[in-house]
């Protein structure tokens, strides 16, 4: 029976590149996008978290090319975006998700630093993948870029204002970039998780967890990276392609619940 509709809403040999894929919501996206028939560049810090995950995918018959890489290395960032490109014959999806967490009072004697690296690590780096990435997405017929915030890009929490600030900065990127480069047939979208089961929230006690999901979400429980996992690959398939400046809360309806 043929199709009615016309937008295809498939990824495969599509090729992605995602940072900050060793782990958590970054490890669930490249593994759902090598699930769905993309080819996976897995890129992070640690060589052998890299590979880890590489091998994971090649095993469950994937394609994946391992980089290690810091997203505040200019040159190492443009020497990944141009080997990911040559490996699989152009680029068509970036994903910036690579992240930390830093939290101090503006008065702490190490808040400089904390800003500093917050903003570099959260926010800047967008900018030195987009630029990499942008002649490729160009030469591609549905380049996308997806940008991985937070509900802190929508609120704030106490003494979290270095985070805070970044990812705010990161909603406001993604629409600028959007408008930008949307005669260039590229769209900007971004993501914004709320508590979600990742390596950044391990530390937190169970039964916190659970009085916090409780008490703010509206499903009544923290989310998993593989749900925010999907909501990065709709951005990124061929059919999305008049959706662009937009920002999709994954939250359990933690920004929504007012008591």
């Amino acid at each position: 029976m043929p199709r009615l509709s016309r937008l295809s809403r498939s990824v495969a040999g599509r090729s992605a590149f995602i940072t900050g894929a060793a782990s958590g919501m970054g490890r669930a996206t490249a593994h759902l996008f090598a699930d769905e028939g993309a080819r996976v560049t897995v890129t992070d810090l640690e060589a052998d978290a890299v590979d880890a995950v590489v091998k994971e995918i090649r095993e469950a018959g994937g394609e994946a090319l391992g980089l290690v890489l810091d997203v505040r290395d200019g040159a190492r960032v443009n020497e990944c975006v141009a080997r990911a490109a040559d490996e699989f014959g152009g680029l068509d999806v970036l994903v910036n998700n690579a992240g930390i967490s830093r939290f101090a009072p503006i008065d702490h004697e190490d808040y400089p630093e904390h800003w500093d690296v917050s903003l570099d690590v959260l926010l800047t780096a967008h900018t030195r993948l987009v630029r990499a990435a942008l002649p490729h997405l160009r030469a591609s017929d549905a380049g996308r870029i997806v940008n991985i915030a937070s509900t802190e890009g929508v609120g704030a929490t106490r003494f979290g204002s270095p985070y805070t600030a970044a990812k705010h900065g990161v909603i406001g990127l993604t629409r600028s970039l959007a408008v930008e480069l949307g005669r260039d047939g590229i769209t900007v979208n971004c993501v914004c998780p709320g508590p979600i089961n990742t390596g950044m929230t391990a530390a937190i006690p169970d039964d916190a967890k659970r009085e916090f999901a409780r008490r703010r979400t509206v499903i009544g429980r923290y989310g998993e990276p593989e749900e925010v996992a999907h909501a990065t690959l709709h951005f990124s398939l061929p059919a999305s392609s008049y959706t662009t400046g937009a920002t999709l809360l994954v939250d359990g309806g933690v920004t929504i619940r007012n008591a």
